[in-house]
């Protein structure tokens, strides 16, 4: 079935539902983007009615039922500054309680104690830069948190410990050097896990069901992500259970049943398995469960273990919770976020390619075209008649235009879920051509080090050598191909388009570092020293970090530009828009669209209609 006609609003009207929690009696929580924002939603029963609780025009970041009374916590920032604060809901009155009341700072929220008396947070209210530990009974607010200990670094919580005497804290000094701590409330003391392993990520870490071990998905000694377990006793490690040649990137642990789930990242693709532990090294498999292909993660658990529930997203499947039954695999789908009316058989599913670079090296992408390579010829970007050049037979002058989608991180992933600009893109015609290149997470230690500091431009390098793959293709018009990115993506749309200007037919760049050493100057000073790791630093590199960014090669490039940003973006700040936008305009057709209330992306339905809907326009008039 073909989907002509639908706009970009259209597309970008399809749901999301996601950060799904059960509370103690079975009702499921979840946030679900159905008035623009993510708000938070709850449901009783596998595609009941649903009903909101909350009703703000900002986002909401999670929600976490207390593990005894009927209330839940929540996270907010105002206007993408990602200065979240906490607050308490409680559902049967409506009332909502303001618990940090510190505007000008993050706070991260790191659990319940089991009774849901007091709650435990991250926050770098003392000093911008570093982040320190805190404890605040359910009934306070503001001030009366307690300061338990003053960090010097990137701290984030991973919950209390059964007993509610000690809480895990995770260090991130850079992406993939990660530290665990056990902190001990009682005395203040902090106990280091992982002392002496450097370059080492020790991610989703979980209490054991008797807190006198602690799970871990990490990568010492190895090149990819394995579960390993840290006898607290001993301060050994052992590997629990392996991937293979793939990552096992997360583990939920349920320590009354002694139950838990871990993931799998096959190529993008999660595995999701289940099982008892029924010794601390051992589990004990149940049933895989059947879920739709795609991506799976933020388990949670019901109260009795025997069931869990999942976020579940694929290439042709829009966002929605699944519950699971935890031994035989049965899965149901619970919540059912809207397709907008668009026909789900119309979405389109990528084909996982790998290409040769220039050393050799086999890149992975995700690459989508049109059904029959061709495009809707009768409709605009807004869905109405046309007679112009942006509507005609995609297959005029031998194949369809691509867009080549460069992700963001760097040590992120292009991962196959649902993407609602992609799927408008490919209605209308466009090729969609996702790599990951090296320096991409998903494939293990080496691969996402091959990018680090010197070795930045072979990134870049790995873009030309996805394009000339593209050039061979028989279904694509090498004269038209794109380059678009975000965060970091958006720095290679830049760097790709001053390196290999001939490639390009348009830019888009959103939220994209122009200008290494500014950015570095002007980013949150709590997340300068993790980028300096991967970047280089100001103090030792400033000279590389100059060559290397676009706005010194400005003058290269040689197609249309559209340039889109938040001028709140706490990440990477506005004025490396302004930069890049007022140098290349000076030569090629250049356009800016900057919000006002948007930090680092666009998370607002209105602003993200008008954004993607001026990428559209802009590249039906270039393209």
């Amino acid at each position: 079935m073909t989907s002509d006609g639908y706009d970009i609003e259209r597309y970008l009207n399809v749901r999301s539902a996601h950060s799904l929690d059960f509370a103690p009696d079975g009702t499921l929580a979840f946030l679900l983007d159905t008035t623009g924002t993510p708000q938070v939603w709850t449901v009783d029963e596998p595609g009941g009615w649903p009903e909101q609780h909350t009703f703000f025009d900002e986002r909401v970041t999670f929600v976490d039922w207390s593990p005894e009374r009927r209330e839940l916590a929540f996270g907010m920032d105002e206007g993408g500054n990602e200065r979240q604060q906490l607050y308490r809901l409680t559902p049967s009155t409506g009332r909502i309680t303001e618990w940090t009341a510190t505007p000008a700072a993050k706070h991260r929220w790191g659990g319940w104690t089991s009774d849901g008396d007091r709650f435990a947070f991250a926050s770098n209210r003392r000093d911008e830069s570093v982040f320190d530990l805190y404890v605040q009974g359910r009934d306070e607010t503001g001030d009366d948190a307690e300061l338990v200990h003053e960090g010097d670094g990137w701290l984030s919580l991973a919950g209390w410990s059964p007993g509610d005497d000690r809480l895990l804290v995770h260090e991130a000094h850079a992406s993939f050097d990660h530290d665990l701590y056990v902190f001990h409330v009682d005395d203040g003391e902090l106990e280091h896990l992982t002392g002496g392993s450097v370059d080492t990520r020790f991610q989703s870490p979980e209490w054991g069901p008797d807190g006198e071990n602690v799970y871990v998905c990490t990568d010492a000694d190895a090149d990819t992500l394995r579960l390993e377990r840290l006898d607290l006793a001993t301060g050994e490690r052992a590997v629990v259970e392996t991937g293979g040649d793939w990552n096992l990137d997360g583990v939920t642990v349920d320590a009354d049943s002694r139950r838990v789930v871990y993931s799998r990242n096959v190529d993008g693709y999660t595995e999701l398995m289940a099982g008892e532990f029924t010794a601390p090294g051992r589990i004990d498999p149940f049933g895989e469960p059947s879920l739709p292909g795609g991506v799976a993660g933020g388990v949670s658990f019901g109260a009795d273990g025997d069931r869990y529930a999942v976020t579940v997203s694929g290439s042709t499947v829009n966002t929605n919770g699944f519950v699971a039954d935890v031994t035989s695999g049965d899965a149901e789908q619970w919540t059912f976020a809207s397709t907008a009316g668009i026909p789900r058989d119309s979405f389109v599913e990528p084909e996982l390619v790998h290409y040769p670079t220039f050393d050799d090296r086999d890149i992975p992408a995700f690459f989508t075209l049109p059904d029959a390579a061709s495009a809707p010829a009768d409709h605009d970007a807004g869905g109405d008649a046309a007679d112009d050049s942006s509507a005609r037979d995609s297959t005029e002058d031998g194949g369809v235009p691509v867009v080549v989608d460069i992700h963001g991180g760097p040590e992120s992933q292009r991962r196959p879920s649902f993407h609602p600009v992609k799927q408008f893109l490919v209605s209308h015609g466009y090729g969609v051509f996702e790599p990951n290149v090296r320096g991409s997470s998903g494939y293990g230690k080496a691969y996402s080090h091959l990018d680090d500091v010197e070795n930045r431009m072979d990134s870049v390098a790995d873009v030309n050598a996805g394009v000339e793959w593209l050039d061979e293709h028989p279904a694509v018009d090498s004269d038209r191909v794109v380059a678009m990115g975000g965060s970091y993506g958006g720095f290679m749309v830049l760097a790709a388009m001053t390196e290999y200007p001939d490639l390009w037919a348009a830019g888009v760049d959103i939220v994209g570092i122009a200008n290494f050493v500014t950015f570095l100057e002007n980013t949150g000073d709590w997340r300068r020293e993790l980028r300096e790791a991967e970047y280089g630093s100001l103090e030792h590199d400033r000279e590389f970090l100059e060559s290397i960014s676009p706005i010194n090669h400005v003058d290269a490039i040689d197609a249309p530009l559209f340039v889109l940003h938040g001028a709140n973006d706490p990440r990477v700040p506005v004025g490396e828009a302004e930069q890049i936008v007022e140098e290349a305009s000076k030569h090629v057709p250049t356009r800016k669209l900057v919000f006002d209330d948007e930090g680092h992306g666009f998370s607002k339905r209105e602003n993200r209609i008008e954004a993607y809907r001026a990428v559209v326009d802009f590249l039906d008039e270039h393209v």
